[in-house]
């Protein structure tokens, strides 16, 4: 899986099938891979936050520069990893450990009371003041038992949205 284009072998799909733990039928592997190509326009053999932003559904999404951080210079392999999490078949820790990179703003592996804050004025732009913003954070940490200065772990993030009835149904079209 250079930086040639041709078609994918089988051994290609199936390690790329197992790097994303079977998420992907092979069929939905190949799919990938042609779109991946066709991001990728220059054959680098990787894709680029200019090449991402070429697909309009991503250009519109509200934390589209926060996900270009995460994709930006994926081969092939990863970028399947990355979209593995919005498949129909990824477990609720694998979505809920996407949504925590996406709001992790520095990377530290924390997320706290400022990173939220920032994915939700993101998030909501000008339909709520900043306010309005401040008063639901408070309100959410406090109903779950964390303060404003609280840091939150991965686990915390768990606890927080895995729990009965949350259902998070999203998806990446394939074809």
């Amino acid at each position: 899986m250079g930086t040639t284009y041709s078609m994918l072998t089988q051994y290609d799909i199936e390690e790329v099938q197992e790097y994303c733990n079977n998420l992907f039928s092979q069929q939905e592997i190949v799919s990938l891979y042609e779109r991946f190509c066709q991001l990728d326009r220059n054959s680098k053999g990787f894709i680029s936050a200019d090449e991402i932003l070429s697909v309009p559904e991503f250009s519109l999404n509200p934390l589209s520069q926060r996900l270009l951080k995460m994709v930006d210079g994926l081969n092939f392999k990863d970028f399947v990893a990355f979209l593995s999490a919005f498949s129909s078949k990824a477990s609720i820790r694998q979505k809920i450990e996407l949504i925590f990179k996406i709001y992790d703003l520095d990377g530290n592996g924390k997320v706290t009371y400022h990173d939220v804050l920032e994915v939700f004025r993101d998030l909501t732009g000008s339909f709520m003041s900043e306010e309005q913003r401040e008063e639901v954070l408070r309100h959410l940490l406090e109903e779950a038992g964390y303060a404003k200065t609280s840091s939150l772990l991965l686990d915390d993030f768990i606890k927080i949205l895995d729990y009965p009835g949350l259902k998070m149904e999203v998806e990446v079209p394939i074809d």
